[in-house]
Formats: structure tokens, C-alpha cells, sequence
């Protein structure tokens, strides 16, 4: 049973439908922890307070946009890339994939991940087994009937074949994107902001991804590999509704890029999760969104 009498209202089946319910982590003693940053995957020691004003600042921030915001505080110490939720599952309408996180400092989060979940009433499609690794923003709906699936670093091929599997059954087929060496998550090459527009590496987007973009109809904004794309993480956003992003703040040529392009741009500042190497995509679990077809559009900012 759907619709919050079981199960809450979940799910989706697109990257730029209207954003309706998302998943943050609760940071905190975890990362006082850290000591040696680069052990944990991170690029300098966190603020714990300064961190956590930032999460407090992001749920508001999605507040303000109708967004429903789940806080999960883990009942006992996560790893600290728990703040990173995105990376843990995937959603789909019949619920979510759990991952198998693909780097040993990240191991455990998989077991927070699904209590965060169920917490808060979103079924658990399937986990990963046996030798398979899949981290979430390896994934990502290029339409309603495929998702792409990047192979590399943080998702095996036994991972692909499993993902594969499981959205066979709900009436979804993949398409396997090689990730080119050096790069962590699908997310990093492509984030999508309407039915038929994409944000691309300028760089690192390999010509297989450009090639499946075209196919689908799609039209590219390539972004160049300066020091907002890769210091500010300023690919690293979330959609809101088609041609409506939220991005972390200090990268004033990106945004006037997207800008020029019609999409709205709202920023936000996450410079303490850039110190633990992710950014405002990698932090937000997407739980659920409209079903695509549903937006209405707002007037382009420029």
C-alpha cells in the first residue's frame, strides 16, 4: 500500500522531475573523529558546528521550496561519509537499491543507510550481495524506462549485472557507462536539469557518455575543468523542477553559464562538506520526485 498508509509517498523515475522528498545525514561526532583527513577520504578536517549550521541551512533551504526533508541521526557512530547519502542508495517507484560501498573506508554506511530508510517509511527494493559494489550516484535516470549505470572505481561489473537485474523487474533497462580513470561517480560527469538538457565535464565526459546523451535527444552545456568545477563543485548540484537548480555558492561563472542557458540558479553555501571532498549533490538523498511531465516551468532568470 502507497501513499504514507504503509509505505511513504517515494520514489521516481527521472532526475529533473519537481523534488518533493530528500534525505540528509546529521552530522556529527563522527567527524571530530578525523583526524587524518586523507585516511577518510576527505581533504581537510571539518567544523563540526560550522557543518551542521550548513545542514540546518540546506534543510531549510529545500523547506522554502515545498520540499519534504528527512533528517536522519544515526543511533550509534556511522563512518564518516555518512553525510554523503547519496552515495548509499538509488530510488526507483517500488523503493530503493541499497549500495555496496565501493571503497573499504565506507564500509558499514550500507547498514545506516537502510535503518535511515525504513525510518522513515521507503521500502527496500533489493541489496547488493557477494562481491558486488554499487554506490548510488553512479546511477542516474536518463528517462522513465533507462538509467545509466557508471563502471569504475565505485561500481563493479558484478554491481552493474545485480542493478541491472533488479530494475529489469520494475520495467527498466541500463545502459553501462565506462567511467574514465580517475573519476569517483557517474555524477561527476553528468547531472541533468531538464527532460532533454544536460550539464557535462567539459573534460572527463567520455565519448560513450556524449554519444548515449545524443541518442536521447538530449543537448549538452559543457563545463570546462577550472577551479569551479573541480575546487567548488560546482557540477555537483541538485534539480528542483525542470531548468530550476540549487548549487553550492562561490562559483560565479558557472552559475552565469547556466544562467545563460535560461535555468535558474539558487545557491548555497557547503564549504564544509567540500573540506570532506563532496558537494550539495553527493549529501542529498533523493527520495522522491513528481512523475515526470508534472512541472511547471518558471520564468529563466537571467
Amino acid at each position: 500500500v502507497r501513499g504514507g498508509q504503509v509505505w511513504t509517498a517515494c520514489g521516481t523515475r527521472s532526475e529533473v522531475a519537481p523534488l518533493r522528498t530528500v534525505l540528509l545525514s546529521w552530522p556529527g561526532r563522527e567527524l571530530a573523529a578525523v583526524t587524518d583527513p586523507e585516511a577518510s577520504l576527505f581533504l581537510d578536517r571539518v567544523t563540526v558546528p560550522r557543518i551542521q549550521e550548513e545542514t540546518l541551512a540546506i534543510a531549510d533551504y529545500f523547506r522554502s521550496r515545498g520540499v519534504t526533508v528527512r533528517v536522519f541521526s544515526p543511533p550509534s557512530t556511522p563512518p564518516p561519509n555518512l553525510i554523503f547519502m547519496r552515495d548509499t542508495f538509488f530510488a526507483t517507484e517500488e523503493g530503493a537499491i541499497i549500495g555496496r560501498m565501493g571503497a573499504q573506508q565506507r564500509a558499514g554506511e550500507e547498514r545506516f543507510a537502510s535503518q535511515a530508510l525504513a525510518g522513515v517509511g521507503v521500502p527496500v527494493l533489493a541489496t547488493l550481495r557477494a562481491d558486488a559494489t554499487f554506490e548510488g550516484a553512479d546511477a542516474l535516470w536518463i528517462d522513465p524506462q533507462t538509467v545509466l549505470v557508471g563502471v569504475g572505481r565505485r561500481t563493479n561489473d558484478a554491481g552493474y549485472r545485480q542493478v541491472k537485474a533488479i530494475l529489469h523487474t520494475i520495467g527498466a533497462r541500463t545502459v553501462r557507462v565506462p567511467m574514465p580513470g580517475g573519476v569517483q561517480h557517474l555524477l561527476g560527469l553528468v547531472n541533468f536539469v531538464d527532460e532533454h538538457l544536460a550539464v557535462i565535464s567539459e573534460r572527463l565526459a567520455p565519448r560513450r557518455l556524449r554519444e548515449i546523451l545524443a541518442a536521447h535527444g538530449f543537448r549538452s552545456i559543457a563545463l570546462p575543468a577550472n577551479r569551479e568545477f573541480t575546487n567548488g563543485r560546482a557540477m555537483n548540484f541538485v534539480t528542483i523542477s525542470p531548468m530550476h537548480v540549487v548549487m553550492p555558492a562561490g562559483n560565479p561563472e558557472t552559475r552565469a553559464r547556466l544562467q545563460c542557458e535560461g535555468i535558474t540558479c539558487d545557491e548555497i553555501c557547503v564549504d564544509e562538506y567540500l573540506k570532506a571532498a563532496g558537494g550539495l549533490g553527493c549529501l542529498t538523498g533523493i527520495v522522491h520526485r513528481d512523475a515526470i511531465g508534472s512541472a511547471v516551468r518558471e520564468a529563466p532568470q537571467r
